[in-house]
C-alpha cells in the first residue's frame, strides 16, 4: 500500500504545477529539520595578539589577509577589552565572571566551574578544545583537565607537562601524549586535528573552541620562514611571520568549512587573549603602539574581535559597541540555543543581536578585576567606558587624550567628570 504521506506530496506536486522538479526538492521534514538545527560554532583566540596586530585594524605592521576576509563579510567589533594576561583571560571568557568570583591560580582553572563547553555540550553539540590548555595546573588541588571542563575531545599542549609549543611540540590528544611528533610544527598538529573534527562531526552542531598557540613567544620561524640556519634561531624579526601563518591557519580552516559546506550554518568568531609582548613595537596608521602584555592599560587589555556568520552578519560591519571577556559565555548560550542554569551568576551580557546587525542592549561600562597572581605584575581594579577609566585607587584618566594613562585627573569641578567619577565608584563599591 502506498505511503500516505508520500501520496499526499506527489498530489500536491502535481497540483502546483512543482511535479517535475520534484527530484530536486528535499522532503519537507527535511527542510524542518534543516531550519531547526544549531549553528556550528568555531571560536578562535589568538595568544598575545593585541588590537594592533590586524591589518584591517589599521595595522601597517603585520599583514592578515584571511582575518581582513572574515572582517569584511562579518562584523568587526573595535572596543573589545579582554584581561590583560592568559590564565585571567581563558578563565573569564570562559565562565562568564568577573576574576574576583573564580579566578584562584595562575594556570588553573577551578573544577567547580561551568564553562561554554558544559554548556553546550548539554545542548547537544559535540565538543572539543584545540590549541593551548594551562588551566590544569595542581597548585593547592586546583586546576581542571579538558574533559572535565566539558570537551569531548582535545589535542592540547600544556595541559599538565612543559615542553615545546612549536618544533617537536609536547602534545596531549584525548589523554594520552603524542610520541610522532619529532620535527612537526605544533600548529600544524592542531590544524589536522580540528580539520578532521570537523569532518568527523559536520552532520551535528559542533563546538570547536581553538585557543592558539600563535603568537606567544619563543618567536622562532614557521614553516613558511624556516631554514637550515635559522632552524634553532630566536628573535623578535620572526614575530611578524608567526602573525602571518596565525593568518593562514584561520584561512585553511575557514577553506575547510566551505569545502564541508556548512559555511553558513557556522558561526566563526575570533580575538586575542591579551595585548602583546612588551617587547614588540607596532605601528598603527595613526600611532606607535607598544606591547603592553600584564598591564591593565589599552596595551593590555584591547584586542581584535571579529564575527562571521554568513547570510546571519551583515557584511563589512563595524562595532564599536563595548564588548568585554565576560560577554562571550551568555552570547554563546543565546547562538546555541543553550539553557543557562538559574543558579549560575553570570557578569556577561549577550552581544548575539550586534551579530545579527541588530542594536542590542550594549553596554555602558566595563568592569576589570585583575589579581594575576604570577610573575611581577599587581592587582588593580577599574571601570571604563570608551573614554574615561577609574581606578579603585581613585586614578581617573580620559582615555581620548592621554590613552597611555600618563597624567590622572585630579580634583575636578567639571560636571561631567564629577558624574563619571562618582558613577564609577558606584560600580566599584558593588564589585564584591
Amino acid at each position: 500500500m502506498m505511503n500516505s504521506s508520500k501520496f499526499t506530496r506527489r498530489r500536491f506536486l502535481k497540483a502546483t504545477g512543482w511535479g517535475a522538479l520534484s527530484l530536486a526538492l528535499p522532503s519537507f521534514p527535511f527542510q524542518k529539520r534543516i531550519q531547526r538545527r544549531k549553528p556550528n560554532i568555531i571560536f578562535i583566540m589568538a595568544d598575545d595578539l593585541g588590537y594592533e596586530g590586524l591589518s584591517c585594524n589599521g595595522s601597517l605592521s603585520y599583514k592578515t589577509p584571511h582575518l581582513d576576509k572574515l572582517a569584511g563579510t562579518g562584523v568587526r567589533f573595535t572596543h573589545c577589552y579582554s584581561q590583560p594576561l592568559c590564565t585571567p583571560s581563558r578563565v573569564q571568557i570562559m565562565t562568564g565572571q568577573y576574576n574576583f568570583r573564580n579566578y584562584t591560580e595562575f594556570g588553573a582553572l577551578h573544577p567547580e566551574e561551568t564553562t561554554f563547553g558544559h554548556l553546550l555540550k548539554k545542548a547537544g553539540y559535540a565538543t572539543c578544545v584545540v590549541g593551548k590548555w594551562q588551566l590544569a595546573a595542581r597548585n593547592k588541588g586546583i586546576g581542571t583537565y579538558p574533559d572535565k571542563a566539558g570537551f569531548d575531545e582535545h589535542c592540547l599542549w600544556q595541559v599538565d607537562r612543559l615542553g615545546s609549543r612549536y618544533w617537536d611540540p609536547l602534545i596531549q590528544e584525548n589523554g594520552k601524549m603524542r610520541d610522532d611528533l619529532k620535527g612537526k610544527y605544533g600548529p600544524d598538529v592542531f590544524l589536522d586535528y580540528i580539520q578532521g573534527f570537523m569532518e568527523r562531526k559536520k552532520n551535528e552542531p559542533f563546538f570547536m573552541y581553538y585557543p592558539m598557540a600563535l603568537t606567544h613567544d619563543p618567536f622562532v620561524p614557521t614553516p613558511d620562514s624556516v631554514t637550515a640556519e635559522n632552524r634553532n634561531k630566536i628573535g623578535l624579526k620572526y614575530f611578524a611571520d608567526m602573525v602571518a601563518y596565525m593568518d593562514k591557519i584561520i584561512g585553511k580552516i575557514v577553506r575547510k568549512v566551505d569545502e564541508l559546506g556548512i559555511r553558513e550554518n557556522t558561526v566563526i568568531l575570533f580575538s586575542g587573549d591579551n595585548g602583546m609582548n612588551l617587547a614588540i613595537e607596532s605601528n598603527l596608521r595613526d600611532r606607535a603602539v607598544h606591547g603592553g602584555k600584564g598591564t591593565p592599560t589599552d596595551a593590555g587589555t584591547h584586542v581584535p574581535f571579529i564575527v562571521n556568520w554568513l547570510g546571519t552578519s551583515p557584511p563589512g560591519k563595524v562595532c564599536d559597541d563595548l564588548i568585554d571577556f565576560s560577554d562571550f559565555f551568555p552570547t554563546l548560550a543565546r547562538i546555541a540555543r543553550a539553557e543557562i542554569p538559574g543558579n549560575l551568576t553570570v557578569d556577561g551580557r549577550s552581544f548575539l543581536p550586534q551579530i545579527k546587525g541588530e542594536q542590542g542592549t550594549p553596554r555602558e561600562w566595563i568592569f576589570c578585576h585583575y589579581d594575576p597572581r604570577w610573575s611581577i605584575w599587581k592587582p588593580c581594579r577599574f571601570v571604563r567606558d570608551k573614554r574615561w577609566k577609574l581606578y579603585g585607587d581613585g586614578r581617573l584618566f580620559d582615555l581620548q587624550a592621554d590613552p597611555l594613562e600618563k597624567s590622572p585627573i585630579g580634583d575636578s569641578q567639571d560636571k561631567e567628570i564629577v558624574a563619571i567619577r562618582r558613577k564609577f565608584q558606584q560600580i566599584l563599591a558593588r564589585m564584591k
